[in-house]
């Protein structure tokens, strides 16, 4: 180890800051010793874009294909890819993947993505991967369309399994 290493602190108390030492040098947290649990986490986001690519989605007319059925593949590749791509996530096992879309208005998409595990830690990163590439995923399909589309309220929904419990998003 050298002298630029730090050992990671032993405190799994979680109102400490679980990823970064008493020096604030990052590292990955040891689950080896967690109990395995089934795990689900359920994330949205939503995307709001104008009528002309909205009326293109839903009539399957994109140059690229079927935007709702690209988005749904790369949303279960997104959860997938998780691990490489936030630098202190785990590699986990994934049981499931779901991705499901909804038109929340004639311009307006949410996807909502729920990712099954049983493991020692929670899979509500990969479920919050998962439902931002499928919002980036619809923009990507678009783009040629409708330049200003956005992406908005990429937010976990609820989550259940692990020590600390079950968290659902109060809806107001």
């Amino acid at each position: 180890m050298s002298s630029s290493s730090s050992k990671p602190p032993t405190n799994t108390d979680s109102e400490t800051m679980t990823h970064v030492d008493k020096r604030g040098a990052a590292w990955m947290v040891d689950v080896g010793a967690k109990p395995i649990s089934k795990r689900v986490a359920i994330a949205s986001s939503k995307v709001a874009m104008s009528a002309e690519a909205a009326s293109a989605i839903r009539a399957n007319a994109l140059a690229k294909g079927d935007c709702l059925q690209v988005a749904r593949i790369a949303a279960i590749q997104g959860t997938k890819w998780t691990s490489h791509l936030i630098p202190l996530c785990h590699a986990i096992p994934i049981d499931s993947v779901e991705a499901q879309c909804n038109w929340l208005s004639e311009t307006e998409l949410e996807w909502k993505v729920t990712v099954k595990s049983t493991g020692k830690t929670g899979v509500e990163m990969e479920a919050l991967s998962g439902a931002s590439i499928a919002a980036l995923t619809v923009y990507d399909m678009c783009k040629a369309i409708d330049r200003s589309i956005t992406i908005r309220e990429i937010c976990l929904i609820e989550k259940s399994g692990g020590e600390r419990g079950d968290y659902a998003r109060e809806i107001s």
